[in-house]
């Protein structure tokens, strides 16, 4: 499958820049409080409904319980994104993803914290790499373990648990860079080796997703503090799989894809990543 061309942003809801006046930005700051409590609110009782769950549920049904939740939460964020103006983001090409029952790789780079939110609110069942500190988190630990997300705390557990998941059908979500692009890197850190471990020992193909903003809001080392520019505006383009070759090593796998990854990245686009003013 050819990779989809990204589509124009569009919101018939946003308000001309020209009409944004001083008036806007209070609105827009109570907007982005309203995003802040949703999860603040939703995270604490996902966390106290899944300690139950968890004893009472079988695992798998626990885990298919899990995973939905999330992905309903994840599409009412992105709802209220869209209708507060404060994002405009154009999801179209994932829609084939809904549609997708063999299992496979889904692997965007990573600009900001919640890319992974986006990608969420289009697949009704994905399994989920995270880091082990955010299952501690009690605004998101709660929902990340009843959908039996995978911790990143050791390499040969994360390869083994990856694999046996996407032997039973499923989508991995998972981020080759390992962490959030930093701010120095020009389209992508260098990649990791666990994607292409995973891919290998499951026999599964990698689904590129190239994410382009037009803000680093959120990015490695953006202060929490610090208020951006509004409206946001996200591109995700659905790649075309990449497929391990025969004999081909992990460390060629990886260096192949991290190619995909510069080449798209790269090429002409509104949102193209731009270099940091010093």
């Amino acid at each position: 499958m050819p990779p989809v061309e990204p589509s124009a942003v569009r919101d018939p809801r946003s308000i001309p820049m020209v009409t944004r006046s001083w008036w806007w930005w209070p609105l827009e700051t109570v907007a982005m409080g309203g995003g802040i409590l949703y999860w603040g609110i939703f995270g604490l009782l996902f966390t106290l409904f899944s300690l139950p769950l968890r004893v009472i549920l079988p695992r798998r049904r626990a885990e298919i319980l899990g995973r939905s939740m999330l992905h309903r939460s994840f599409r009412v964020f992105v709802h209220y994104l869209r209708v507060t103006g404060l994002v405009q983001v154009d999801l179209a090409s994932l829609a084939p993803l809904r549609q997708k029952k063999e299992p496979i790789i889904i692997a965007p780079n990573h600009t900001s914290l919640w890319d992974a939110v986006f990608v969420i609110a289009c697949l009704p069942q994905p399994i989920c790499i995270m880091k082990e500190s955010i299952l501690c988190n009690p605004f998101l630990g709660g929902g990340a373990r009843l959908a039996g997300y995978i911790p990143n705390c050791s390499p040969s557990r994360l390869v083994r648990e990856s694999a046996d998941s996407l032997s039973r059908s499923g989508q991995l979500l998972l981020f080759p860079e390992g962490t959030r692009t930093r701010r120095e890197a020009r389209w992508i850190n260098p990649l990791r080796g666990g994607c292409a471990l995973i891919a290998r020992r499951a026999g599964v193909p990698v689904l590129p997703v190239f994410v382009r903003s037009n803000t680093r809001f959120l990015e490695k080392g953006w202060p929490l503090w610090k208020r951006p520019e509004f409206p946001l505006k996200l591109s995700f383009e659905l790649g075309e799989a990449v497929v391990p070759e025969e004999n081909e090593s992990a460390k060629e796998f990886t260096a192949r894809l991290s190619e995909i990854y510069v080449q798209n990245l790269s090429r002409p686009h509104k949102l193209r990543r731009q270099i940091e003013a010093e």
